[in-house]
């Protein structure tokens, strides 16, 4: 009777402990299930890049300088920037994740026949790259950055076009994210050596016809010596 009796309670205790392992392994399933490789993936890193360039609207501020419309092309069909002129761009760089997106790097690709001016970060003339550090942003972050460029003069222009667009390109990433957008504008060089073209008034004419009747007399004058003759 007793051996029976130990027999049931030393099933009843290895019964208690295998729930008890069922019960912690469950357990620690859904935990490691929650942040582990078999549960849901961390959330992703998204950058948003808008580059835009701005075109002049004809007014000019307290300053003397021309106001600008930022766009995100200009066509030849819009203002067109003439040579030495100053072209303003504009980059939007926003986190639109739900996680902080840190260490992003913001390049600027200055387009032919530009030069870098005023803006952040360092120009590389050999790479023509414009580049800087904006750090980290928290979700939803944006924060904006404004470059000014200025036009070759005209003889360092393109000598057989007269009309011509460019494209300027900015680029923001890190280690897990990256964007990117460009934005178009036109030069139109300046005429040079275009001669006058000649009086065709009632003046011109008058001159015309004054010297055709002189030469006419001329002319009837060398007849008659020679029919004398």
């Amino acid at each position: 009777m007793k051996n029976a009796t130990r027999l049931v309670t030393t099933i009843l205790f290895l019964i208690s402990l295998l729930a008890l392992s069922v019960k912690d392994v469950k357990a620690d399933s859904g935990q490691y299930g929650q942040y582990g490789q078999y549960g849901s993936p961390a959330p992703s890193q998204t950058i948003l890049v808008d580059k835009m360039v701005g075109k002049p609207n004809g007014t000019m501020t307290k300053g003397g300088v021309m106001s600008v419309t930022y766009v995100d092309n200009l066509t030849p069909a819009d203002p067109r920037f003439k040579p030495g002129s100053q072209v303003m761009f504009l980059i939007k760089v926003k986190n639109t994740s739900t996680v902080t997106v840190n260490n992003v790097t913001v390049t600027d690709q200055a387009p032919a026949y530009v030069e870098p001016m005023e803006g952040p970060g360092s120009y590389d003339a050999a790479t023509r790259t414009v580049s800087w550090n904006a750090g980290s942003f928290a979700p939803d972050e944006e924060k904006t950055y404004f470059l000014k460029m200025q036009l070759y003069p005209q003889n360092k222009l393109p000598v057989n076009q007269g009309l011509f667009c460019l494209i300027n390109k900015a680029k923001a990433t890190n280690n897990i994210a990256s964007d990117d957008d460009s934005s178009q504008f036109c030069v139109e060089k300046e005429v040079i050596g275009v001669k006058t073209a000649p009086a065709a008034g009632p003046e011109a004419g008058v001159l015309i016809l004054s010297g055709n009747v002189l030469l006419a007399g001329v002319g009837f004058s060398l007849k008659r010596l020679t029919n004398k003759k």
